[in-house]
């Protein structure tokens, strides 16, 4: 009986092994710098995920089979999924060890969605799980922030939220230390991307090197009163804390119809509006369905009018984070 009992724990170790060789994980898109939160905010969104698949090969390093866009690299040292699947790979001390990647790229590209940290988290997770999860979540943050750093710039406000789900505060870089904060069950989040492109590096390098002490002390407060209406689910508050004194004035003028889509959003009920991470995106937020899908329509409309096609939709807050598919396990 003994010897029956090791065979079938033998058999299920390699049912356990061959499965774990192939891994499927999806990330949020995510709302970096929420409001006035400028790289200490971030909210995950329902909707498109980007997703990684990753398989054991026998070359040692990370490989990526598929990019997942055409105007992705295949270089592992260019894509956001290989960085982060890399960075991993060194943390757990498994150099030996060569994953393939196959990316699929649902998130838009330069469209101040999360992309980017999308395909990073993902990457990083799948890793993780083909490893059999030598990493925690502050680990796997970390490998995320690996590639988030080369390639949209040192901040946690889309990596987070996109591992972690929910809306996030950051408080520390190095090491990460995030707070997830608590989501309003009525906040529908109203998402409309103009066809239009701004990379963060462009978004970035207009914000401005020195800000005025009373701008400064308006943004802390703003961002205080955010934390606090989350707390509360005080929507109407929620809506007046939505006042971003540094990013939205600095990148408006990169993004055509902005502003009038903006106004236009307040005039249809949002409780306030502002710019998706770098750009383009603009998200409103609202009470009710109603609101937000008229909402959607006033913006678009907006924007046609500046001669700018865009495209919206409502969303709510993704509380889920990423996920390894068909994994039942709550730790990541």
């Amino acid at each position: 009986m003994v010897l029956i009992f090791s065979v079938r724990a033998n058999k299920h170790k390699a049912r356990s092994e061959n499965r774990l060789r192939v891994v499927t994980a999806s990330a949020p898109g995510s709302i970096g710098n929420f409001g006035p939160g400028l790289d200490v905010i971030g909210c995950a969104i329902t909707g498109p995920r980007d997703a990684v698949e990753a398989c054991i090969t026998d070359k040692p390093g990370v490989h990526v089979a598929d990019a997942g866009h055409p105007e992705l690299s295949t270089d592992p040292d260019q894509h956001a999924s290989a960085i982060a699947a890399r960075a991993v790979i060194a943390a757990a001390k498994r150099n030996d060890c060569g994953i393939s990647l196959t990316v699929t790229k649902r998130l838009p590209l330069s469209g101040g969605q999360g992309g980017s940290a999308a395909s990073a988290v993902a990457g990083a997770l799948a890793a993780n799980a083909l490893l059999d999860r030598p990493l925690d979540r502050t680990a796997l943050m970390a490998a995320a922030l690996r590639a988030e750093s080369q390639l949209a710039g040192r901040h946690l406000d889309n990596v987070a939220p996109a591992l972690l789900g929910g809306i996030v505060l950051v408080r520390g870089v190095d090491p990460p230390d995030v707070i997830r904060l608590p989501v309003p069950k009525n906040l529908r989040i109203v998402l409309v991307l103009p066809e239009q492109r701004l990379r963060t590096a462009d978004a970035r390098a207009v914000l401005p090197r020195d800000v005025p002490r009373d701008v400064v002390v308006a943004q802390a407060a703003n961002v205080a009163t955010l934390v606090h209406a989350l707390h509360t689910g005080d929507l109407e508050l929620l809506g007046r804390a939505m006042d971003d004194r540094i990013a939205e004035p600095a990148r408006a003028s990169l993004l055509p119809g902005f502003v009038d889509a903006k106004r236009d959003a307040i005039h249809a009920g949002a409780l306030g509006c502002s710019i998706s991470g770098a750009g383009p995106t603009a998200f409103a937020l609202a009470a009710d369905d109603a609101t937000a899908e008229r909402i959607v329509e006033v913006m678009c409309a907006a924007y046609k009018r500046r001669g700018v096609a865009a495209a919206g939709r409502v969303a709510r807050v993704d509380e889920r984070g990423a996920i390894v598919e068909g994994d039942d396990q709550a730790d990541l």
